[in-house]
């Protein structure tokens, strides 16, 4: 992985939908940002996947493992001192203080309307922002490639990738489509 100072905490909720998920690991991956997470985040979008029926208890067990595994520096704890001094919404709170510890410029959540008042170096941006701000910074062609390629149950095309992506970040997709359009 490439070294990066753009610090970035992933919210339960975008970690758990599975092409979402990948593709902003993949972005991570790439060196295009620094990923973060605490226990509690991974916790909740583990506990949601089983709950959902998504994922088995040893399914979410191999996730976690991968995870921590492929990201050893992910981790963030020691954030709870900061809990006391936050203002957004009180369920997600531990994700700010988390993102205040690791030093993140952005939390990347599908709720934005939980992370209103956050201090001043940090913001809260949707995946379709946060993913169409990478693609104006980087072309994510090459990463969207090699997801859909190393899809194999089932296997998928860019297109079928897109298309999965489309419900929760259509504004990427597009503009993704339009870059994918011009580089055929």
């Amino acid at each position: 992985m490439t070294a990066t100072t753009f610090r970035v905490v992933l919210d339960a909720n975008v970690l758990y939908p599975f092409t979402l998920r990948d593709t902003l690991l993949q972005a991570a991956e790439a060196g295009l940002y620094q990923v973060y997470w605490s226990a509690e985040i991974l916790d909740e979008a583990l506990r949601n996947l089983e709950k959902a029926g998504k994922m088995n208890p040893a399914q979410c067990q191999h996730l976690q493992t991968q995870l921590t595994r492929s990201f050893p520096e992910a981790m963030v704890s020691g954030y709870e001192p900061l809990l006391a001094y936050l203002q957004n919404h009180p369920k997600d709170r531990h994700v700010v203080a988390a993102a205040m510890k690791a030093g993140a410029q952005v939390i990347v959540t599908l709720n934005l309307r939980d992370f209103q008042s956050l201090p001043d170096e940090i913001e809260a941006l949707s995946p379709d922002d946060f993913l169409c701000d990478l693609l104006d910074l980087s072309p994510l062609q090459d990463i969207i490639e090699q997801q859909a390629g190393a899809l194999r149950k089932p296997p998928s095309s860019v297109q079928e990738l897109l298309v999965g992506l489309e419900k929760t970040v259509p504004n990427f997709v597009a503009a993704m489509r339009l870059h994918l359009g011009s580089s055929a």
